[in-house]
């Protein structure tokens, strides 16, 4: 007896159970066509989509091993701390939250959109201690991305693309790399002319933060 789960069909005429095995086929498929990164924000995204609330909260719950948590390290077992402790960011963020923001941009470039009237990134001198502290950690700063990201969601702006982030922390310690080189060049680039850097953007986050009531 098989014990696939089947997908309910809007056409009368299929049957379910050969449409739900077609559509669970491709879906797996897709699944396994994705890097370990993208994995882990599509599982992320799902969780806000359908409304797990109890699982997002386990994730912000730092230090403490929940099933929720572990499995966001199952996802990369070669970069299972990474995993979780972006998952955990992702969470941080995410409180409240009723669509799922996939972000863009590297930390650097979102640590740039940090800040209010008087100026953001370079020009916000919170947000200049903020990534100096960042790029200069030997070891990977949590506690300091996780300000990061805190202070991203108070000021209404789109985080980091989750995927990017993942595998930047992936390399932090690669000198080859060169990640920490790489988001200090993000925040401090000269602003382009009629650059949004401090707006809120709405083209390349297409899933915008909302709030619950």
């Amino acid at each position: 007896m098989s014990t696939q789960t089947e997908f309910p069909s809007d056409d009368p005429d299929v049957p379910h159970t050969s449409k739900g095995l077609v559509d669970r086929g491709r879906r797996e498929r897709a699944w396994e066509e994705q890097e370990p990164g993208e994995r882990l924000t599509a599982w992320l995204a799902s969780l806000v989509r359908d409304r797990e609330y109890g699982q997002l909260a386990e994730l912000r719950r730092p230090r403490v091993r929940t099933n929720t948590r572990i499995r966001a390290g199952w996802l990369d077992p070669d970069r299972r701390e990474v995993f979780e402790e972006v998952a955990f960011l992702f969470a941080v963020y995410h409180r409240g939250a009723v669509r799922p923001s996939y972000g863009f941009g590297s930390l650097g470039a979102a640590a740039r959109r940090i800040g209010g009237g008087a100026g953001r990134g370079p020009n916000d001198p919170g947000a200049s201690r903020l990534i100096d502290r960042i790029v200069s950690s030997r070891r990977i700063p949590w506690r300091h991305l996780q300000h990061t990201v805190a202070r991203l969601r108070s000021c209404d702006q789109a985080p980091p693309d989750w995927t990017r982030l993942a595998d930047d922390l992936g390399r932090w310690n690669d000198r080859k790399a060169a990640v920490a080189d790489g988001w200090a060049v993000d925040f401090h680039e000269p602003a382009r002319t009629g650059d949004s850097a401090g707006k809120r953007d709405t083209t390349a986050d297409t899933t915008e933060k909302g709030t619950t009531t």
